[in-house]
Parts: C-alpha cells; structure tokens; sequence
C-alpha cells in the first residue's frame, strides 16, 4: 500500500487498479483530440494525467509511454513528428525525477512546483514549432501552463479517489 503524504493526513492508499491507469490516460487522450477548435491557452489534460502517473507510479507509467503518447498527439494534431514526444518525454523524466519528494507537499504546493515543469515542457514543444515551421501560436500559450497547474489538484482528487476506498466495507473500522 503507498502512502500518500501530502493529500489527506497520511491516509493509506490501495494499489492502483492497472486497467483505471491506463483507462485515464486513454480518457485524457480522447479529451485532448476533441475538436475544441485547439485555443492555444487550452490546458493539455493528457500532460497533467501523465505528470501524475509519473508521480504516483513511476514504474508502470515512464518515459516510454509519454513518447508513445506523445507520437499519437503529434499524428493527430498534424505536428512536426517528436514535437510533442519531445515535450512529454521531458515532463515524464522531470516528474519522475521529483516525484518522491513532491508527495511530501500539499495539493497546493506540489502545483507550485510542477509548474516549471510545465513550463519546460511548453517552451520545448514551442522552440521546436518555431524551428520547423516559424509560426507563434500567441501570447496566450503563457496560459496553458498555469491552468494545467491549477487542474493539478482536481486531477489529483479524481485520480486517487478509487484507491482510497477501503478493501472490504466495515463500518467499524475507520479506513
């Protein structure tokens, strides 16, 4: 069972259900290729639900699957091919790089500190639009990053909730 630090007063969590994994990020794939007309300021839910696999499971959900990710978003998005590989393979190996000590922090502060990465992530994917093609999508892309930090803590709430359920419902035990 993990502990999760920085959510709910140290309360223990179950396993994660692989099939709910990989069924979030497919989810959060389906979401981004949605036709919404592609705002520039609009969040990438796909990066955030990878960051926080990343984070809560870095051993089934790592750098191979953000590439693989990424490939699809680049194909469906008509982007030069690696453009998004590139930048959620450097958000999967921020994260995982940070992610033990990002569980000690509250919702709030864990979303002050994925934010740089974030960031990162944006600036690689726009130097290599710049690069290939010369086209700015606009100021608003400044957005993107900082509504993906405040859709952190929502991811977060959503994705945990099945695992903090208890094994075997008792109502005389307290988890």
């Amino acid at each position: 069972m993990m502990l999760a630090r920085g959510t709910d007063a140290d309360q223990l969590l179950l396993p994660v259900n692989p099939f709910f994994l990989w069924a979030s990020l497919i989810g959060a794939l389906a979401f981004d290729m949605l036709p919404f007309g592609r705002v520039a300021a609009m969040p990438d839910l796909l990066a955030v639900t990878l960051v926080f696999w990343n984070v809560h499971q870095p051993r089934r959900v790592g750098i191979g699957a953000a590439f693989f990710f990424g490939l699809l978003m680049d194909v469906h998005q008509g982007a030069v091919l690696g453009q998004h590989a590139q930048a959620y393979t450097l958000l999967s190996f921020l994260a995982i790089a940070i992610h033990r000590r990002l569980l000690w922090f509250t919702l709030a502060e864990q979303a002050a500190q994925i934010l740089p990465l974030f960031i990162a992530s944006h600036a690689v994917s726009l130097v290599v639009r710049l690069v290939s093609s010369g086209s700015f999508p606009g100021w608003p892309l400044l957005l993107a990053p900082l509504l993906e930090a405040v859709l952190w803590p929502v991811v977060t709430v959503m994705l945990l909730a099945p695992q903090r359920r208890a094994p075997e419902q008792d109502e005389h035990r307290p988890l």
